[in-house]
C-alpha cells in the first residue's frame, strides 16, 4: 500500500498484519498521522520521504511494554542501531579496540538508551546485537545481554542532559597518557582545543558504579575523559558520530605530542590570544570548557607536561663511592713519592 501510494490507515477488513506492520502503523500513530512512504530501496518504512522521524511523542521507562518493543524494532530505531554498528567497524579497523572491547550508547528517550551487548567485537556488530535499556541499567529489549559498562555511561548522561550520546574504547595511544596518569598538554593543535576538553579519572574496576560516578563527576566541563589504566570516554550533545570523533582527535593530538616529545626541542604553543579565539570558537559550538573566563596567565599551564626523557638522578646530589682502604693508602704512597721525586 506505500509503495502504491495508497492511504495505510484505510486498512482492508482482511488485513494481516506483520511484524513489521504493526511497527509502521505505531509510527503513524506517535508521529501524529505524519506520511510515510517507501524508502528508495523498498527496504522499509521512510518517515517524511527522506529519514526515519523519532516518535513525536517521547517514551521513557515508564512506557507499556508493547510501546517499548514497537520503537525499538522501529525504522528510526534500526537507523541508531546501524550508525552504531558503522562507528563500531571504525573503532575496530582503526585498532581503538581490541577482542570485545569498547561500547556505544544513544540516547533514545527520557530515562531510555540504546546501547552495544557485552562481550560482541565491535567489528562485527549486526542492528540486531542490540540492546534498550532504562538509566538504572535493567534491560528492556533485545536479545543479547547489554554491555558490562552500560552503568559508565548513563551516569554520565543522567550528569550531563545534554548528552545524547557516549563512546568508549580503548585507542593505544592516548590510552598511554591515562596510564601514566598525564593530562594531555594544551595550546598546540587547533582541533584538540576546539573539539575536545579532557580530564583525568582516577582507576576503578570498569562497570561498577564506582567508575561511573568518578567519571561522571568530571562530564559537566569535559567531554572527553582519560580513565585511568584503562581506556577513553566521550560524548557528545549532537550524535554519536561527533563522539567518535573526539577519540580519533585525542589519539591523533597524543600521538603527535609522543612524536614531538622525540625531536628534542621545546614545543611551540599558541599565545594566549590565539587560545582566547579557538575558545570563542568552541563556546559558540556549544562545547564544554572549565577555561571561559579565566584570565590568559592561566591559559596554556602546562606545567605537568614533562616531554622526552628526563634523568633519574638528581645533578645536584652528592654521591658517595664506596672506597678501598689500601688501595687508597698505595695511590696516597705512590703520589708522595712522585711529589718528593720532582721536587
Amino acid at each position: 500500500m506505500v509503495r502504491s501510494g495508497q492511504d495505510v490507515k484505510n486498512l482492508p477488513a482482511d488485513a494481516i498484519l506483520t511484524p513489521s506492520a504493526r511497527d509502521l502503523l505505531f509510527e503513524l500513530e506517535t508521529n501524529g498521522g505524519t506520511k510515510v512512504t517507501a524508502d528508495k530501496n523498498n527496504s522499509g518504512v521512510i518517515a517524511n520521504g527522506d529519514k526515519p522521524a523519532p516518535p513525536s511523542r517521547p517514551l521513557s521507562s515508564k512506557s507499556s511494554r508493547s510501546e517499548l518493543e514497537a520503537f525499538f524494532h522501529s525504522s528510526y530505531a534500526h537507523s541508531l542501531k546501524e550508525q552504531m554498528c558503522e562507528i563500531g567497524r571504525r573503532l575496530w579497523q582503526r585498532a581503538y579496540v581490541d577482542g570485545n572491547g569498547g561500547n556505544m550508547v544513544i540516547r533514545a528517550g527520557e530515562d531510555i538508551a540504546i546501547c552495544t551487548p557485552t562481550l560482541v567485537s565491535k567489528g562485527s556488530l549486526k542492528p540486531e546485537d542490540m540492546c534498550l535499556v532504562d538509566f538504572e541499567g535493567n534491560q528492556l529489549c533485545g536479545v543479547k545481554k547489554r554491555t558490562s559498562e552500560i552503568l559508565m555511561h548513563l551516569q554520565i548522561m543522567q550528569k550531563q542532559p545534554k548528552a545524547v550520546a557516549s563512546c568508549h574504547c580503548h585507542p593505544p595511544y592516548a590510552t598511554g597518557f591515562a596510564i601514566a596518569g598525564i593530562v594531555p598538554p594544551t595550546c598546540m593543535i587547533p582541533e584538540y582545543e576546539v573539539f575536545l576538553s579532557v580530564a583525568l579519572a582516577p582507576y576503578r574496576t570498569p562497570g561498577t558504579p564506582e567508575m561511573g560516578k568518578l567519571v561522571a563527576e568530571l562530564v559537566d566541563k569535559h567531554n572527553t575523559i582519560l580513565m585511568a589504566n584503562h581506556g577513553v570516554v566521550t560524548w557528545s550533545h549532537n550524535n554519536l558520530e561527533e563522539a567518535y570523533w573526539r577519540v580519533e582527535i585525542v589519539e591523533a593530538y597524543c600521538r603527535n605530542l609522543l612524536v614531538t616529545a622525540q625531536l628534542g626541542k621545546t614545543p611551540n604553543t599558541f599565545t594566549p590570544g590565539q587560545l582566547q579565539d579557538l575558545l570563542k570558537i568552541k563556546q559558540s559550538l556549544g562545547y564544554v570548557d572549565p577555561r571561559y573566563g579565566m584570565k590568559e596567565c592561566e591559559l596554556c599551564d602546562n606545567a605537568e607536561w614533562r616531554p622526552g626523557v628526563t634523568c633519574a638522578v638528581d645533578a645536584n646530589a652528592k654521591t658517595t663511592a664506596g672506597l678501598d682502604p689500601e688501595a687508597e693508602a698505595a695511590v696516597k704512597a705512590i703520589t708522595d713519592q712522585i711529589l718528593a721525586q720532582m721536587k
